[in-house]
């Protein structure tokens, strides 16, 4: 009886109609599409890290070379956000920090960034200074954003807030010139 039950088996699994190939197809079916799914979130992700690190560099060169012009954190922020060629809601899910940091005796920033709406009450602007000519600056940005497919592949992965919004973030370092 186990010979029959075998030889059955064996015949099944070498069958190549109907029922087998849909049977594979049904399992691998949800690991093709996940894998799609994770690899088109990573490439939007990847394109929405590109542009906020290519906004924050634009700006600040232009914050570096004009040391005469004052430049204040709305200033800055809606700086980023025109450089940035559109993020999603850009003004309201950017958060800036900038503080000056001695190179001899460098201690970074906090490492969890303050990632919350800059428009919260509760939450002012954290660690903001303009700095002066030759001092080292650090400007973090914290982007604030919803994947495309929250409850799958990458998108499931990512930390997120109670909103449901993922975080970015992109850090820089510049030395103001003198006037």
């Amino acid at each position: 009886m186990i010979t029959r039950l075998k030889n059955r088996f064996r015949i099944f699994r070498k069958a190549e109609n109907g029922a087998v190939v849909a049977l594979e197809f049904m399992i691998m079916l949800p690991l093709i599409f996940g894998t799609f799914f994770m690899g088109f979130e990573m490439g939007i992700y990847s394109i929405r890290q590109l542009m906020l690190d290519r906004a924050l560099e634009v700006t600040t060169r232009d914050v570096r070379l004009n040391t005469q012009a004052t430049f204040s954190h709305d200033d800055l922020r809606t700086a980023i956000c025109a450089n940035s060629g559109g993020l999603d809601k850009c003004d309201e899910n950017l958060k800036l920090e900038m503080l000056p940091m001695d190179p001899r005796d460098f201690t970074g920033l906090p490492a969890n960034p303050d990632c919350e709406n800059i428009y919260s009450n509760a939450t002012p602007v954290r660690g903001w200074s303009l700095g002066q000519q030759h001092e080292l600056m650090i400007l973090r940005a914290c982007y604030r954003f919803k994947p495309v497919f929250p409850t799958t592949g990458l998108g499931y992965y990512l930390e997120k807030n109670s909103n449901g919004e993922a975080r970015m973030v992109s850090i820089t370092a510049f030395v103001q010139e003198p006037s």
